[in-house]
Formats: structure tokens, sequence, C-alpha cells
């Protein structure tokens, strides 16, 4: 029986979770005999310092996102990558006591924290387990352990050139798989023909209903163009509010559990507003709907939106105009939809890994060896031959980004 350990972090839900429950879900239908825990180290550390840590951090991107934007870009986007620290012994402690209890055949990161903790314990020979670094945005911060982690599945192919460049990781443990999406989001193609019902526009704001949903559909109160479906997550008071207006087109949902249940919603819309959180918009790409961005969280959303913008898969609305005529502008255009859908199509053909079963050939591969020394050239040749083969091969991927 193999041990898998999966590293999300904090327990609030977070793209995190999702990206280590769509692993998990790919693991569990695929492989037998294997036990699988997902883990919040910061918990096994201290349930009060989580608690601290997560309450803190939602309130400070609520009350001050201009500070937290400004520490998050000079600490932990820009400059040097973070280095365990004196303070952070207490950690590698605990993440040892951990490792020891556990005894995992496989560790998998979706956050950077425990990946630099293992990073570290990796390069002081400290450890032999194969780690897994699985990024859940569309770049990558200075947290991430990047040397002495086994298998790193980036988000694009920029990601991919940083690492071998900047860290000097091998090509042979660099994967463009861009952000994992659950097994129970299918893929759906989008129709360009505009139909005489009316469109069907999915809002979202994320798990816990933040961004500025409220005053956006204030302005269609008295809407004829489309219908909305707004996903209020936790946010009860958004719920309630939307609720006390009695409109027709607008269609407010409390907090979903079940991905079929969200899955469904997404075959319903034609198009989604959403802030640029990692999952949520490669979860959309997926379903190939227009993607219009109302907002961005300061720090990793802003940074994912850049991306975005630059490789025109999302069209950001101004909030100085009526963003139902910008709905409008771009859903009954069809050179505008056409180009969208070609940005789509290119993005998603430049992945290295692009189907759950090369990804999940990797893993297994990783899963089989417990202990062993990286051989920086030819390791994932040895684990997987046909699928460092394809991989390096000129015409197999492009250089470019994809998610």
């Amino acid at each position: 029986m193999k041990k898998v350990l999966v590293f999300p972090f904090m327990r609030m839900p977070s793209g995190h979770h999702q990206v280590a429950e769509a692993v998990i879900h790919l693991l569990n239908e695929n492989i037998e005999d294997v036990v699988i825990n997902k883990m919040d180290f910061l918990t096994y550390t201290s349930n009060k310092l989580e608690r601290i840590i997560s309450n803190s951090y939602l309130k400070w991107i609520r009350y001050a996102p201009g500070t937290y934007e400004w520490v998050y870009k000079h600490l932990f986007y820009s400059g040097s990558s973070v280095r365990v620290r004196w303070y952070h012994q207490l950690f590698l402690t605990k993440m040892k006591q951990l490792l020891e209890e556990e005894q995992p055949d496989l560790i998998i990161c979706t956050h950077g924290f425990p990946s630099l903790l293992l990073s570290h314990l990796k390069q002081k020979g400290k450890l032999q387990t194969p780690i897994v670094n699985v990024y859940t945005d569309f770049f990558i911060n200075n947290v991430w352990g990047k040397k002495g982690i086994d298998a790193h599945f980036v988000p694009n192919s920029q990601i991919k050139e940083r690492l071998m460049e900047e860290y000097q990781i091998p090509e042979s443990n660099v994967f463009v798989t861009g952000i994992p999406v659950h097994g129970d989001f299918k893929e759906a193609e989008y129709h360009l023909e505009w139909h005489h019902r009316r469109k069907k526009i999915l809002v979202s704001g994320g798990s816990s209903g933040l961004g500025n949903i409220l005053t956006m559909l204030k302005e269609v109160k008295e809407s004829n163009h489309f219908d909305y479906i707004v996903l209020c997550g936790k946010n009860q008071r958004l719920f309630q509010e939307i609720s006390s207006w009695n409109a027709s087109h607008i269609h407010p949902v409390s907090y979903l559990t079940s991905r079929l249940d969200m899955n469904a919603l997404y075959d319903q819309a034609d198009a989604i507003i959403t802030k640029p959180g990692g999952v949520t918009v490669s979860e959309a790409l997926q379903k190939r709907l227009p993607i219009f961005i109302n907002s961005a969280l300061p720090g990793q959303e802003e940074i994912n939106l850049t991306f975005l913008k630059q490789k025109g898969l999302v069209f950001e609305l101004n909030s100085k105009e009526s963003f139902e005529k910008q709905l409008l502008d771009v859903l009954t255009n069809r050179k505008t939809l056409s180009y969208l859908f070609e940005q789509i199509d290119v993005y998603l053909q430049e992945m290295e890994l692009n189907d759950s079963q090369s990804i999940l050939n990797v893993m297994k591969s990783l899963l089989e060896r417990k202990s062993y020394v990286v051989d920086r050239g030819t390791f994932m040749e040895k684990l997987y031959p046909a699928i460092w083969g394809r991989s390096a091969s000129a015409s197999s991927y492009t250089s470019g980004n994809s998610n």
C-alpha cells in the first residue's frame, strides 16, 4: 500500500485546495492500493497559528489591499527566492516530525511554503521521498521551493524557461501542464451563433463572495439583455440582498459543494464574469467560455490578470462604462469571439502534458520509487521514457504560454 501526502496551505477554501482535490481525484480514480492524505501543514504545526494567519490574511486583503499588494510584490514576487531563515527552524522540525509519522511514498505540494521546507530538507540530504510541485497561478512566486523538487507541473512555458535558466532545473524535471482542473469539469465547445434565446452570464466572486459584484449587478436590475446566475459563495449578505430584489433575470446561488453542479452551471452559461483566480479561470478556459474580469484581489490575482490580458484570454471590464454594453460588444461580435477562441486553442495546445493520463503516468513513476538519488540529466527519461521522449521533441510543443 502506497501513501501520498498532498500539501495545500491553510484550511480556508482556496485554489490550493481545489488543485489538491483535482490531483487526489486523478490518483484515486486510476491507482489501486494507494492512501492519500491531504494535510494542512500549518494546522498540523498549530491550530491557533493557522486561525490567526488565515483571519489576518482575509482582513488584510479586505481592509488594506494596497499594503498587501506592496508586500506581496516586493517580498514574494520580485527579488531573490525566500530563504529558510532561523525562525523557520520550528517549521522544519515540525515537517520532519510529520514525515516521520506519515512515511509517505510521494509528496505533492500545491502551495509554496510546504514546498520551500521540503526543498530545504531534500538539499540537506534529510529527505529521500520524491516531491512534486503543482503550481496554482499563472506565475510562480519566490516562496516555492525549486531545487530538490523532482517534478514541476508548471502553468506555462515561460515558467518552465525561468526554472531552467534562473534556477538551473533540468528540463527533464519540468512539465507544462497548466493549472490542473478537476475531472468533473468536462470540456465543452462554444458556438459562435447568436441564438434567439437570452444569453446566460455566470457571475463568480470566488468561494468567499469577494469582489464588487453587488455594485455591478445593481446596474442591470431592470435589464432585458441577459440572465445572470450569481455565485455568492459563503457571502450570505450578498445572497440575501440579491434575493430581495425579486428580479426574474438575476438568480443568486449559495455556496456549492458539488463540482457536478458547478459543471452544470458552466454548461448553461454563455460567458462568465469573475476574478482572475488561477483555478476558476482554468476551468472556464477548459469550458471555452468567454471570460470577463470585473475585479482582482491585490497580489496574486493582479499578476494573473496581467498574464491573461497579454495572451488575449480574457476581457477586462471598465468600471467607468456600462458593463452590460461591454458584454454585448464582445458577445455579439463574431470576429472578436473567433479571435478569442483561437487564443484559447493556442493556449491549450501549448501544454506538453495535455491530458490527465500523461500527468498520471509521471506521478505513477515517481510513486514507484520512494528512495533514489536524482540524476539531473536522465531522471525523467529513466522513469518514464515515453513522456520524456515526447516532451523533448522539437515538434511536440511550442514556446510561449499555456495553462
